[in-house]
């Protein structure tokens, strides 16, 4: 079985020992999207143990200009992702196990999800999730790497509890909904997936290998558009940090939880987000206009996505219509409002 991973083994930092390290362990993948997707191949090739994705979504068409993984086929089916993945990565490497678990990541089950691995990987798509994961995995000890791309820009980083910043020492507030770009709104490139992933599952190699000395330690920062690279070295954990300093997990208790609820008869879900910010209309409507058709006034805006109806009210508020699947409804919101 070594021979297949010959090349890497002759890799003097790996050798061995090292692979050994790797068939023997476990890791999280939170996120099954281009970044999650890229990452579970990398390490199913590299011959990690044992990959556990979850993932609330479906493949979409959409999905296949950067989400490599996934094919025509998986779209036309509307294949969960986890699965969708599971069944190429089987056949990449029928050694690694991968376990698809088809959910929406929240913190009435992150703690179980991290509770028996060795590393978690962030391919998440939302600063929500990204919090939650950092509450849990400070709490629980379990490194993690945190990464997000949009339009051709990248940034990532990796976090030991207690010896190294966590997400909440160097971004100590979630930002607003509706606040920061996402691909629905400002697109993306794959070839910044790419850099982003290339890196992450670096850190994740010499996480999993003990060779911590290696780790970069920065936060990374790239526009592979606009030839900008910069490495901002990181200190110590912040002894005032609300999470790693006070112990203090607020995105694992309920209140932190964004508020869901099917409405009767409508087959519509509305979504009161936890981090509740009056959103500027005008600029929101400004970054969905090439989406679909748009209908606003100055309490909301409608978005028309075919087999959905976003509504977006100014405090921050959402009601999808087309759906009584709170999964999908919590989807739409991120992908296109954001947080």
């Amino acid at each position: 079985m070594l021979k297949r991973y010959s090349r890497q083994i002759l890799f003097t930092e790996i050798g061995q020992e090292g692979q050994r390290k790797l068939r023997t362990s476990k890791v999280l993948i939170v996120g099954c999207g281009a970044l999650g997707s890229a990452q579970a191949e990398t390490l199913t090739r590299a011959g990690v143990g044992h990959l556990r994705l979850v993932d609330r979504d479906f493949v979409e068409f959409s999905n296949l200009q950067r989400q490599s993984l996934f094919d025509e086929t998986d779209a036309k089916q509307k294949l969960p992702k986890t699965i969708a993945a599971k069944r190429k990565l089987e056949k990449i490497n029928s050694n690694c196990m991968i376990e698809a678990i088809v959910a929406d990541v929240n913190n009435s089950n992150i703690e179980r999800l991290i509770n028996d691995v060795d590393l978690v990987l962030d391919g998440t798509d939302n600063f929500q999730t990204r919090y939650l994961i950092n509450d849990a995995c400070v709490k629980h000890k379990k490194p993690w790497i945190y990464g997000a791309a949009v339009s051709s820009y990248g940034t990532t980083m990796t976090i030991l509890p207690n010896k190294s910043p966590c997400l909440r020492c160097v971004f100590e507030e979630i930002p607003s909904a509706a606040s920061a770009p996402t691909c629905e709104t400002v697109g993306i490139i794959q070839p910044i997936i790419s850099i982003v992933v290339s890196i992450q599952v670096t850190e994740a190699i010499k996480i999993i290998i003990d060779k911590l000395e290696k780790l970069h330690r920065s936060i990374i920062q790239i526009d592979v558009w606009n030839n900008q690279y910069r490495a901002i070295k990181i200190g110590q954990p912040q002894r005032d940090c609300i999470c790693c300093g006070f112990e203090k997990y607020e995105f694992l208790s309920a209140e932190w939880r964004d508020f869901a609820t099917v409405l009767c008869g409508r087959k519509a879900v509305q979504i009161l987000p936890a981090n509740r910010a009056f959103i500027n209309l005008q600029q929101l409507a400004e970054k969905l206009k090439n989406i679909g058709p748009i209908k606003q006034n100055e309490y909301l805006i409608r978005l028309n996505l075919g087999e959905y109806e976003l509504t977006v009210f100014n405090d921050a508020r959402a009601i999808i219509q087309g759906t009584d699947d709170v999964s999908v409804a919590r989807s739409i919101y991120s992908k296109y409002v954001g947080v």
